[in-house]
């Protein structure tokens, strides 16, 4: 599909925009949501030690992509501002230096997490055969991890075109090829060899690597990709990205430290908690997926002071995410048995689970809300906000309050999460209200000349 048959960033009406954008980014992140249930279905059934390892590095792989989107993200809105400001001659140094960013990344990651990763599974469980298949499914990831990180890339620099048809099909196409190959190589069906859970972590990669080639053929219809290197356009992405990386790279310092916590509690309990986070991606990766196109169509009305579309876009986003959220929170407190029983049998996990997701459950009304107005917050260069908010919530909040409700005992830690939820997002609330006032007064002051 050409640029021109895309909808129009400035002139199509935000409804229209969020109803033609929305559904193809949402659809492939709710994919990968199906990807890590099925992936961690079939490592549970190899082994129940196995889907403990994965709860463990889970935090990890978050931290990977916080650091590869986040940094797209700043290739995003730098592009989409820079569209909406009709000033499009920087955009291939944006591009080409988003890529070296990309590159360094993986290379970064690689670096310290093989040297960590030991270590790490040490200091999280003292079981050792989790320890054993951890490690092992980590270093796979570890050293196949550069598709993820162009992969964000390519995708950001199309989306920031308002092309979301093709990273829709890159993700799809590489979850499919994920699930299916899951199975094969961790049974060794078919006459593929038997591999456990470096099968799991192998297929992984594979499907990553199927995702960035459709992406990488994608972007050359759309960049030539012969800007020059810019130090100072790194230091912009970054600057731009920070926020996102920043919010969601604190998912991995909060969910170590709730591993940490849970670790008296037994493994049981911390494999509840990455079964719950498994889970709640149908929910919540679909509002990912809103979030990136709120992004875009925010951050270009932003740069050409369309601020009346803004609020729009907002409101707009924030009706999905409510309504997304109430049915989410219908299904964890009405049947979290059945969640639970997609993974194991097991009676002591299935007694701590159903209490968690009873009490979780309420948590996702108001962590939808949050998730719009951190977005909104970072579209309209009001970074320092939508740091707060993060900071807020994973660092000043979480970890804390998990840590005090423990000595309660476990089945009052999962409490953390609606007292969590609820306090920063009426802190949002609250510096929401003060930035629209501040819209308000500008967007009359434009309409009046």
């Amino acid at each position: 599909m050409s640029v021109h048959q895309e909808p129009n960033l400035k002139e199509t009406s935000i409804p229209d925009l969020m109803l033609k954008l929305a559904p193809p980014v949402m659809l492939s992140l709710l994919v990968q949501s199906v990807y890590n249930v099925v992936d961690s279905y079939f490592v549970a059934q190899y082994n129940l030690n196995a889907l403990t390892a994965l709860a463990i590095i889970y935090p990890i792989q978050l931290f990977m992509i916080a650091l590869a989107t986040g940094t797209g993200t700043g290739v995003n809105l730098l592009i989409t501002r820079l569209d909406g400001q009709q000033a499009t001659d920087q955009q291939e140094v944006i591009a080409k230096s988003g890529l070296f960013l990309g590159g360094l990344n993986y290379l970064l990651i690689v670096g310290v997490g093989l040297v960590t990763v030991a270590p790490y599974y040490q200091l999280s469980t003292s079981n050792p055969l989790a320890q054993s298949l951890g490690i092992k499914y980590a270093t796979i990831i570890l050293i196949g991890s550069f598709s993820l990180f162009l992969e964000a890339i390519f995708t950001k620099l199309l989306q920031a075109k308002a092309q979301m048809k093709w990273p829709m099909i890159a993700q799809i196409s590489g979850n499919l090829l994920n699930c299916l190959l899951n199975p094969l190589l961790i049974f060794g069906d078919w006459g593929f060899p038997k591999l456990g859970i470096a099968g799991s972590a192998l297929a992984t990669i594979t499907g990553q690597l199927l995702a960035v080639l459709i992406v990488t053929v994608q972007s050359h219809f759309f960049y030539q990709f012969n800007g020059r290197f810019s130090p100072a356009a790194c230091r912009a992405i970054y600057r731009q990205g920070s926020a996102a990386i920043l919010l969601q790279s604190l998912y991995t310092v909060y969910i170590v430290g709730l591993n940490l916590i849970l670790k008296p509690f037994g493994s049981l309990a911390i494999t509840v908690l990455g079964i719950y986070y498994k889970l709640q991606a149908f929910f919540f990766i679909p509002l990912e997926g809103l979030q990136q196109v709120l992004l875009s169509t925010i951050s270009f009305n932003f740069g050409a002071k369309q601020l009346w579309r803004i609020k729009e876009s907002v409101r707009l986003a924030l009706l999905i995410a409510c309504s997304v959220t109430v049915l989410g929170t219908i299904v964890f407190i009405g049947f979290p048995r059945q969640l639970l029983h997609l993974y194991s049998a097991n009676p002591k996990l299935l007694t701590i689970g159903t209490h968690a997701f009873k009490i979780i459950g309420s948590s996702f009304v108001p962590a939808g809300i949050s998730m719009m107005l951190v977005i909104y917050f970072q579209a309209t260069n009001q970074l320092q906000k939508s740091i707060w908010v993060s900071l807020t919530r994973e660092l000043f909040l979480l970890v804390p309050i998990a840590w005090l409700l423990s000595f309660l005992g476990l089945a009052y830690f999962w409490g953390t999460f609606p007292i969590t939820e609820l306090l920063t997002t009426g802190l949002a609330l609250i510096l929401n209200a003060k930035k629209n006032h501040h819209l308000y007064i500008v967007d009359r002051r434009l309409r009046n000349r």
